[in-house]
């Protein structure tokens, strides 16, 4: 169930990130360990997390995604392996929450992105998921819950 959408402003986050370019297929096999990754690697620096993990989509073709997956911190990451210092930027989004297991994301971007229209409003570049809870805090599909962002031009 998606939730009814709104618009918000974000401030900026600072974040220690892994930027991927990978066939779309691909993702339910990196997002898990890109995320521990940078768990591991923020919390042995002492400066995270400071939040929920992300990931923040620069451009989605057919059959390719290229995006970064992150989390917020408390102060600056230090480079290590994959994990670079990142910021999710200040931007105003249509802010819609998902409901559900992550299976049901395409048809909730669809959902978000036929709001944003029929508002007559125009998309910026990008967008980006806030995974609120998932099966790292309740296996069980029906508590998950992720925020959609799709940022709009001013």
């Amino acid at each position: 169930m998606l939730d009814t959408p709104y618009i918000t402003r974000t401030d900026p986050v600072q974040a220690a990130v892994i930027r991927l370019d990978i066939p779309r297929a691909e993702i339910v096999h990196v997002m898990g360990p890109g995320m521990a990754e940078l768990l591991a690697t923020t919390a042995a620096q002492g400066v995270g997390p400071a939040g929920r993990c992300y990931s923040h989509h620069f451009s989605m073709q057919s059959d390719r995604f290229d995006f970064e997956i992150g989390v917020p911190v408390s102060a600056p990451v230090t480079p290590a392996g994959r994990v670079q210092p990142g910021v999710l930027p200040a931007a105003r989004v249509a802010r819609a929450v998902l409901h559900g297991p992550y299976d049901a994301l395409p048809g909730a971007w669809g959902q978000l992105m036929a709001w944003i229209e029929a508002q007559g409003l125009s998309k910026a570049p990008g967008l980006w998921e806030v995974y609120v809870s998932g099966p790292d805090l309740d296996p069980d599909p029906s508590t998950w819950r992720t925020e959609l962002n799709q940022p709009l031009t001013d």
